[in-house]
């Protein structure tokens, strides 16, 4: 299928590439969480949220097998770069979500595009309340990635980045 994917031209293959991802995900998502609930709440307990990310870990670890296989590359690894990545939620922060990008490079190292995985999860306990979404974006690059996402979604837009969001909560803490 991936290598099928590679003979695309242009917005094809970033959406190609995303569909490959949606499957995946579709197939395995609810399977991951059950099959590692116990690791996953231990992880939860003792490293909050960041237990999400053990949990993407595993769920994408099978995709990253069989893209390299078939030469593709995603920078960062999937789901993406956790400093600039932008969160929001309900104000009972038990449906939130996170948006993360990976840029993905084919064989010859050329730019295909980026992959926005959604991440939705609870911040009062270790939950994830929906399957998680990927969205795919011919834009690459840190500013028109931002850009696009942001006229894709009010909220993405409203929202800050990870570290900046972290730096003003340690300064109100001051």
């Amino acid at each position: 299928m991936l290598q099928g994917i590679l003979k695309e031209r242009g917005e094809a293959r970033i959406k190609g590439i995303a569909h490959f991802i949606e499957e995946h995900i579709a197939q395995h998502w609810e399977g991951v969480l059950v099959n590692n609930e116990e690791k996953l709440q231990k992880a939860y307990k003792e490293a909050g949220d960041a237990a999400y990310g053990t949990y993407l870990n595993l769920l994408f670890l099978p995709v990253h097998r069989q893209l390299k296989e078939a030469g593709i590359t995603p920078e960062p690894r999937f789901p993406g770069e956790f400093d600039i990545s932008r969160e929001w939620g309900n104000e009972q922060e038990t449906h939130q979500q996170r948006w993360m990008w990976s840029t993905v490079y084919g064989p010859q190292e050329e730019a295909i595009g980026t992959i926005v995985t959604i991440i939705y999860h609870d911040h009062t306990q270790y939950r994830v309340p929906q399957q998680p979404e990927v969205l795919a974006l011919t834009e690459v690059g840190k500013e028109a990635v931002v850009n696009a996402l942001s006229a894709h979604s009010p909220q993405f837009a409203q929202a800050l980045e990870f570290t900046v969001e972290y730096e003003l909560y340690l300064k109100s803490l001051q």
